[in-house]
């Protein structure tokens, strides 16, 4: 199954414990990987319960979603990232706003670089990437000796690369960003996951996420 032969659902999810990783003061952002527009429309909908207007702009491959998405945001641009981003304002946004994309990119630093001149002075990317290290993930593989990949999840079929929380944070810096915030989000409920943490005096405490939410702000050069 192709990025664009995912369930309808899967590009309508709102994503809500991401919005608070959104710097407040941005009025213009950029979703990548917009969906059908979920995610910036619970936005602008917070925004505008806080009296503030929001301007949201969305990148989306899949035709059908970034329709429904048109219907939502201010404006969406349909196609790869790497081949419409040239037709994108040049520090025209506050926030870039990566969802689940880093995992699906042959070359994430690359993506990284190219949208850094899209980014306003002081803003930010806000991303959530997927956990490799979460402990169900790790038990399969080491304890069943199992990596069978699915329709979703850590091991969705369509992920080319794959992160650690170390590793995350390697990646934004080498693409020349801070990490103002580093969460990790969607925990395991595993008794066996809090059993083994405390056994090994929190060493284990990323292995807790599914995800990590991480926002990360361009480096004055």
């Amino acid at each position: 199954m192709s990025v664009t032969e995912k369930a309808p659902e899967y590009y309508g999810r709102p994503r809500r414990e991401m919005v608070r990783h959104v710097p407040s003061e941005a009025a213009v952002i950029l979703d990548v990987g917009c969906g059908a527009g979920a995610f910036g429309a619970g936005l602008k909908k917070e925004w505008q319960s806080q009296g503030r207007q929001l301007e949201v702009w969305g990148v989306e491959m899949d035709p059908v979603a970034a329709e429904r998405a048109a219907e939502v945001l201010d404006r969406v641009l349909v196609g790869d990232a790497g081949t419409v981003l040239s037709d994108l304002p040049s520090g025209g946004f506050d926030a870039i706003i990566l969802n689940d994309i880093l995992e699906h990119v042959v070359e994430p630093e690359q993506l990284l670089r190219e949208l850094r001149p899209l980014l306003r002075t002081g803003g930010h990317i806000v991303s959530s990437v997927p956990n490799v290290r979460h402990f169900p993930n790790v038990v399969n593989l080491v304890v069943h000796g199992s990596w069978e990949y699915t329709d979703e999840g850590i091991l969705d079929r369509t992920h080319l690369r794959f992160f650690t929380r170390s590793s995350m944070i390697a990646l934004f810096k080498g693409c020349g960003f801070e990490v103002d915030s580093l969460e990790g989000i969607n925990p395991t409920g595993s008794l066996k996951f809090k059993l083994m943490n405390l056994l090994t005096l929190g060493r284990w405490s990323d292995m807790r996420y599914l995800q990590f939410a991480i926002r990360a702000r361009v480096v004055k050069e």
